[in-house]
């Protein structure tokens, strides 16, 4: 995610050529932040065994308060003045849309994550035209902040519907997190199974997703619906497709373009996930055998992402729309910003410490579950 909010994803605005950041992690980061999301609150609600009765209660409404502290954390930040497309709003509102599903098996949550990548992007096809028909459009245009608040229509539909997540579709990413959550981990074929099944998923769902563009027509379709000569849809089809009005014409539905939240780019951007996962697993296994933390970078890092992240957009707001100082480049302001979140993850790991935002969305899961006391 740092190296698609500080590095480019073009060539340069005259020449939309995609770059190998664009190519390799638009649209996969943020899906991969959204499907983790799923795998903790699995590990978290039973991992293989989901909770039941009064101790499923408890963990919902530990799981809604850590929600709040995580919305709020993002409605603060969605008063930066910065060109990063904050997730945490959504990513809260997800947290609140999966409480019903905590209590399923595996079986079940692949059911529901299967269907919910079919239909909800045909749901959001065919509503986003009459939520983007009033005058203004229910639509924000920029980060939700407190300010939002106030216009509570706009809001709801920027965050389900018409915003930079759509948490309708994104919805999916968390179904499909939960369901490998579910998942005995620990055994010797399931990490396996994730990569190879994940590599095909999101191969055959790329594949079928350029196929339709190029080869049956379907970009030369939305090149008429968007009535703009010379636009390179065919570059924005590789990187990004936010912002882009997704209407007029079935086609968009055949796309796998990153950020198009369309069955084909649920489907490669979660079997990327699942992939990713069981790489991880599967190298974890091998630290084990060789006796050496090989994850400790990500590990570290991954236990406080909350914290990092937010860091990381206040950092980057604070050169928004200036220079950057003398002698830095794009990649330089990357590189430091990757290498100190990995060493203040390390750093933290290694003292067994949670980092201050997961120590306020840990307190309040805490208080939801009716166990609140004070922790490292």
């Amino acid at each position: 995610m740092m190296a698609t909010h500080l590095l480019p994803t073009f060539e340069s605005n005259a020449d939309l050529t995609p770059t190998w950041i664009g190519l390799t992690f638009s649209g996969r980061a943020a899906a991969l932040f959204a499907v983790l999301a799923g795998v903790g609150l699995a590990l978290s609600t039973g991992k293989d065994k989901p909770l039941e009765g009064a101790e499923l209660s408890a963990a919902r409404r530990g799981v809604a308060l850590r929600a709040l502290v995580i919305a709020a954390v993002g409605f603060t930040l969605g008063g930066l003045e910065v060109n990063v497309a904050i997730i945490l709003v959504h990513y809260a509102v997800l947290f609140l849309c999966i409480l019903p599903f905590l209590g399923l098996g595996a079986k079940r949550l692949w059911a529901w994550a299967a269907g919910w990548i079919l239909a909800s992007p045909l749901l959001a096809y065919l509503l986003r035209p009459w939520l983007l028909a009033p005058e203004p459009p229910l639509k924000l245009g920029h980060n939700p902040g407190w300010e939002d608040l106030g216009t509570p229509a706009r809001l709801l539909a920027d965050v389900f519907l018409t915003g930079y997540y759509p948490v309708l579709q994104w919805l999916s990413y968390l179904l499909v997190g939960l369901a490998i959550g579910r998942l005995v981990l620990a055994k010797a074929l399931v990490p396996v199974l994730l990569v190879a099944g994940g590599t095909v998923v999101a191969v055959a769902a790329k594949t079928l997703g350029v196929a339709a563009m190029e080869d049956w027509g379907g970009r030369a379709a939305l090149e008429k619906v968007l009535n703009s000569p010379g636009y390179p849809l065919g570059s924005v089809l590789q990187v990004n497709l936010t912002g882009i009005p997704q209407e007029g014409s079935w086609w968009w539905l055949a796309s796998a373009a990153p950020h198009s939240g369309t069955p084909l780019d649920l489907l490669h951007t979660s079997g990327v996930a699942a992939a990713v996962i069981g790489a991880c697993l599967l190298l974890g296994r091998l630290a084990e055998w060789v006796d050496l933390d090989l994850l400790l970078p990500l590990r570290g890092a991954g236990a406080m992402t909350l914290t990092l992240y937010t860091v990381h957009v206040w950092v980057v707001s604070g050169f928004y729309l200036k220079p950057l100082p003398g002698g830095w480049t794009e990649d330089g302001m990357y590189f430091v910003q990757a290498a100190t979140a990995i060493t203040v993850g390390i750093v933290f790991a290694r003292l067994q410490w949670r980092g201050p935002l997961e120590w306020a969305a840990h307190a309040a899961s805490l208080v939801g579950r009716g166990g609140f006391k004070a922790v490292p």
